[in-house]
């Protein structure tokens, strides 16, 4: 069997056990998100592939012999799982490995931002020795899209420093909700939150420029789902004219990014690193190998 990981990196202790299996493993040869013309390529001769955030849609999975895809990650939005059942695939992900390194990431970040900690940084390594008051985390109005593996864990955190926490999610029952946590339209939610962190599946647009009009001034956003979900167009504009103090954010609609948002002290970007803990990375990695070898024996 010969397999290709995707991955802009991966562990050697997954890459061993690959190889100890008797797989054939081809590593990402760019360092980065390969692009639809590079997966034709690079996909056309393996039986299976440990999957990043490439699109697999019907067009590119007809043109492979693939058996299995395991994907290194929670998400499955960008494999077309019903192309992949017709060609019988299987598909697999790591819904567990991520979650406590997305979570404490999100609040660190939430933290920096209510804090002004960019700016300070930024002038301390100036040599400038400014003070600025910032808010604390206790009391505020927490909104999370998405109540999964991951929103879960962070509102747990969220409640443990204090903050009131309410939730948008069209696919949660009440009944799994706890009785701390409230769930709430969204249009209601933009309306009272001073924080919205975004842990939704999917692709599709949730904020844009009617949706940040809808808010109170001084917000702050976070993503650390996919970066189709924010207009970071519209998000510039909303920084600009001070409807939002302050966003952080992991993902982004092209990567690598370079846009505007950069130019912002009020704004922490990281590189789509929200699993990057040496803990949670190295399960990620070693539980997708395990649903490789394994999908193959099936």
């Amino acid at each position: 069997m010969k397999v290709l990981i995707t991955t802009s990196s991966f562990g050697d202790e997954g890459i061993q056990t690959l190889q100890k299996s008797g797989i054939e493993v081809v590593n990402n040869p760019y360092g980065r998100k390969i692009t639809q013309t590079e997966a034709v390529s690079l996909l056309k001769d393996v039986d299976g592939v440990i999957a990043g955030l490439e699109y697999y849609d019907y067009t590119l999975l007809s043109e492979t012999k693939l058996k299995v895809i395991s994907r290194c990650g929670s998400g499955l939005s960008n494999i077309d799982l019903h192309a992949a059942r017709e060609l019988e695939i299987s598909v697999y992900n790591t819904p567990n490995g991520p979650t406590q390194s997305v979570a404490e990431l999100t609040v660190g970040c939430l933290l920096a931002l209510i804090r002004d900690v960019p700016r300070i940084n930024n002038l301390m390594h100036a040599n400038k020795w400014e003070k600025f008051t910032g808010h604390l985390l206790k009391d505020m109005k927490v909104l999370l899209i998405g109540y999964g593996r991951i929103g879960k864990r962070v509102a747990s955190i969220l409640d443990a420093i204090g903050a009131k926490i309410f939730i948008y999610d069209p696919f949660i029952s009440d009944n799994d909700i706890p009785d701390n946590i409230k769930k709430i339209e969204l249009i209601d939610g933009l309306r009272m939150a001073d924080v919205i962190s975004l842990h939704s599946s999917g692709e599709d647009l949730i904020i844009g420029q009617k949706e940040f009009n809808l808010m109170k001034r001084g917000i702050y956003i976070l993503n650390v789902a996919r970066g189709g979900l924010i207009d970071e167009d519209a998000l510039e504009k909303s920084l600009n004219s001070g409807q939002v103090a302050g966003a952080w954010l992991d993902t982004f609609e092209k990567e690598p990014y370079t846009g505007n948002l950069s130019k912002y002290n009020q704004v922490i970007l990281t590189p789509h690193i929200g699993s990057y803990t040496i803990e949670g990375r190295n399960k990620m990695e070693l539980d997708s190998v395990e649903n490789l070898i394994n999908g193959f024996r099936l």
